[in-house]
């Protein structure tokens, strides 16, 4: 009693009628027939997290609350990937204009005009409205949910400038709303034309006009349609980074061996050819360690020369490095197969690993059952018979690096324990600066 009367006492109903009486001969409380009956009120307390201003008895956002949902909304977009599995599917520009001419040619004139130059400027009109809007209609629809490329995160930003060519991604796009809102423009010329005619005969010649037109442009300029439509394909083809799995990306120069690597250690199957790039993208594999499941990648190699020098797939490489955050399994191949010498095997690799200190990182060298007791030279190798380190990275490689075989299977077990053993360390700084990105984002 003494609870619940303290209750009604703190939570105030201002109304005329009573809700609720307190019964003389029971405890608790019952409700009087023939009242009117109220929304039943939580008695709990809401955390605010956003302020509000009261604009004539209404609750609007702040400008803050405003400038904070849209940050936010910027930050989830730019760290989220997986944009070219939404992109809306295309269809060829001879199948959106064959559908458009059928449907719009079904549109039957409005029932009840008996006037039949009024009937068929009716028909004719609706006929022109009809076609335009279903020529324009998935075109609208293809700009507005193809991603703009600003809003997308940087790793996939760049796999569109790298694989497309720069720019060629917003022309297109450019061009298709350039057809729409000429389509629109014409359609409506023509269907406005066609409601003034005076006569059946001049409906029937402006409608025929109109339709020829549209068809006209849809058949010349409908080519962004269909380049669209492979934008559209290549851009789905694309591997799907998850960025809360931690991901192992192999680096190093072209045919060192990273493929057949990629073969031992996960479910990726990438072509394996004796000669250089035989990797023209960027390969995803899975690999399963203890129930744990972890990404691979499979990268273009890297050539020892400037970055304004490099071909598109070496820069393929440096975007994954740049933008993703991956663990490092960087081969060297000293045997003289590669095609690439030691020494500049060894530039590429000081360069790469300064650049990206920051990675968890493991070397290995490759085709240890090749290696000779003294090291192979090149024409080209540098002379320098001073730089100690250059001369011991020849013999061996890396300090620490593992020297494996897949043709002898020599040191795949150690490999793959290394591995698992940088990949679980990989999803334990992963889920350290998830939780630092969030505290941060609380106390800002």
């Amino acid at each position: 009693m003494s609870g619940t009367s303290s209750l009604l006492q703190l939570w105030h109903i201002p109304s005329t009628k009573r809700l609720f009486t307190r019964s003389k001969f029971s405890k608790g409380l019952y409700m009087v027939p023939g009242t009117d009956f109220y929304p039943a009120l939580c008695f709990c307390r809401n955390m605010q997290t956003a302020t509000y201003a009261i604009v004539n008895g209404s609750y609007l956002p702040t400008a803050e609350t405003k400038q904070n949902k849209i940050k936010d909304k910027a930050l989830a977009a730019q760290e989220t990937v997986g944009a070219f599995q939404k992109l809306p599917m295309v269809m060829p520009s001879v199948d959106i204009i064959s559908s458009a001419l059928r449907k719009a040619k079904r549109v039957s004139p409005t029932k009840g005009i008996a006037n039949a130059a009024k009937r068929e400027r009716n028909k004719g009109a609706k006929q022109l409205d009809a076609l335009m809007k279903e020529l324009a209609v998935p075109l609208r629809t293809y700009k507005e949910n193809f991603p703009n490329k600003k809003s997308l995160h940087p790793y996939e930003r760049s796999l569109i400038e790298l694989t497309l060519g720069d720019g060629n991604y917003e022309e297109v796009l450019g061009k298709v709303d350039a057809l729409r809102k000429k389509v629109t423009s014409v359609g409506k010329e023509h269907a406005s034309l066609c409601a003034k005619s005076t006569s059946k005969r001049e409906a029937e010649e402006r409608l025929s006009k109109g339709m020829e037109k549209l068809e006209e442009i849809f058949g010349h300029e409908g080519k962004a349609v269909d380049n669209l439509l492979n934008i559209a394909k290549t851009l789905r083809a694309m591997p799907v980074v998850d960025l809360e799995i931690p991901t192992l990306c192999l680096v190093g120069a072209p045919n060192v061996g990273k493929s057949s690597l990629v073969r031992i250690l996960s479910t990726g199957k990438p072509e394996i050819c004796n000669y250089p790039f035989t990797t023209r993208g960027i390969l995803m594999g899975h690999i399963v360690f203890n129930y744990q499941n972890f990404q691979v990648t499979d990268t273009p190699g890297l050539l020892r020369r400037p970055d304004d020098d490099r071909n598109n797939l070496e820069k393929l490489t440096l975007a994954v490095l740049s933008y993703l955050p991956t663990a490092v399994l960087y081969v060297h191949d000293l045997s003289g197969e590669c095609g690439t010498s030691p020494s500049n095997q060894f530039f590429i690799y000081k360069e790469v690993r300064k650049r990206f200190s920051n990675h968890l990182w493991l070397d290995v060298v490759s085709k240890c059952d090749l290696l000779q007791e003294s090291p192979v030279t090149f024409i080209t190798d540098d002379s320098d018979a001073d730089h100690l380190e250059l001369a011991r990275y020849r013999k061996m490689g890396p300090d620490g690096a593992i020297h494996v075989s897949v043709k002898s299977e020599t040191g795949l077990n150690e490999l793959k324990a290394r591995v698992h053993e940088l990949l679980v360390s990989q999803s334990v700084r992963i889920k350290s600066e998830n939780s630092n990105r969030e505290t941060l984002e609380r106390l800002g």
